[in-house]
């Protein structure tokens, strides 16, 4: 563990021990009624107003990036499920680009282990990842803390939320970690679908929602759309090949695996994979059925005991999968200005 880590993990323990600093009015945060149980401890940082309030200007402010251009959300872009759209990887200051596709940020409260190799245990903790990455943000979070306590606005901003104008780094990830907990996206028409609420799918659709049930549920489980497992599958290696989960726990059984990722607004959330090689669905379901490559750890299920690939899929079960993904997008989180950049 680096001294950074062990810092910060010092810090979340007086943090988690003391009793949750907070002004003003509680946000009521309502579970969608086809969801299962949240796995965020909201006791340890109970949604406010105003911390809300907070956490967003934060999400959207440049200078928490070294050189004073990149926010929070200029990798993660609300019309697009909260991510780099049309970027493979994500890119930082000077241009610098990441390793990685920047995954969708939505429904984190139902998470427990963040970004593709499940590398930071805790919500609160995520923003620190980006920040110092010299490929993102590039910056410290001394600098960030100290730009911050200079403006005239944010002192105000932290007085309204806990008390005092005294910015801190937990006061600083408790306000963001309760703005990125209210985006919830849970209105997508197959959410209306099977709540009963009015809604009815097409054929295609409901083709789709068949198969995908039959040949996709395995991984990409509930009504989360993920089983928030890591995974390998199947793509080519290169020389360069990203080991995935294997660069946290060191263990060979996690060699190329990657968080399952959820599905919801998966239309709008492309290009997809780590790497973000596929920029369509279409190529998505082409390489489960057509390209699976059987490398270290292939998950068993793309392999079967003839020694068959893949998912089997016609061109038509294809297209019906992608008829009923489509019916994943959630038009009302993803315009909601509520959640829009200021």
């Amino acid at each position: 563990m680096t001294r950074l880590w062990a810092g910060v993990w010092i810090v979340l323990l007086v943090w988690s021990c003391s009793s949750p600093e907070r002004t003003g009015p509680e946000v009521s945060f309502t579970v969608p009624a086809n969801f299962p149980k949240p796995l965020y401890a909201f006791e340890r940082n109970p949604l406010t107003t105003s911390g809300v309030e907070l956490g967003k200007a934060l999400f959207n402010e440049t200078l928490l990036s070294k050189d004073n251009t990149i926010s929070c959300a200029e990798c993660h872009s609300q019309p697009y499920g909260f991510t780099h759209h049309g970027h493979d990887v994500s890119h930082g200051i000077h241009n610098l680009k990441g390793t990685r596709n920047s995954l969708p940020l939505q429904n984190l409260a139902w998470e427990s282990e963040f970004f593709w190799d499940g590398g930071v245990p805790d919500l609160d903790l995520v923003p620190i990842a980006p920040i110092i990455s010299e490929v993102e943000m590039g910056e410290t979070m001394t600098n960030v803390i100290d730009k911050l306590r200079a403006t005239k606005k944010y002192p105000l901003l932290f007085k309204k939320a806990f008390g005092t104008e005294e910015i801190t780094t937990a006061r600083f990830l408790q306000s963001l970690s309760q703005f990125m907990l209210t985006l919830v996206s849970a209105n997508s028409r197959y959410d209306h679908f099977v709540r009963k609420e009015g809604v009815t799918l097409t054929n295609d659709e409901q083709a789709g929602l068949h198969l995908f049930q039959q040949k996709c549920s395995s991984c990409h489980a509930g009504e989360l759309f993920t089983d928030r497992s890591y995974r390998n599958n199947g793509l080519f290696l290169t020389s360069d090949a990203d080991e995935g989960r294997f660069r946290i726990t060191n263990q060979e059984k996690d060699r190329y695996t990657f968080r399952v990722p959820s599905l919801r607004n998966v239309a709008v959330t492309g290009p997809y994979m780590h790497d973000g090689r596929f920029y369509t669905l279409e190529a998505v379901l082409d390489h489960y059925a057509e390209n699976v490559h059987d490398t270290p750890n292939l998950d068993p299920i793309l392999k079967a005991s003839n020694g068959q690939r893949g998912i089997a899929l016609t061109q038509q079960e294809r297209q019906q999968i992608i008829a009923f993904l489509k019916t994943l997008t959630d038009e009302e989180f993803l315009t909601n200005k509520q959640l829009a950049v200021p």
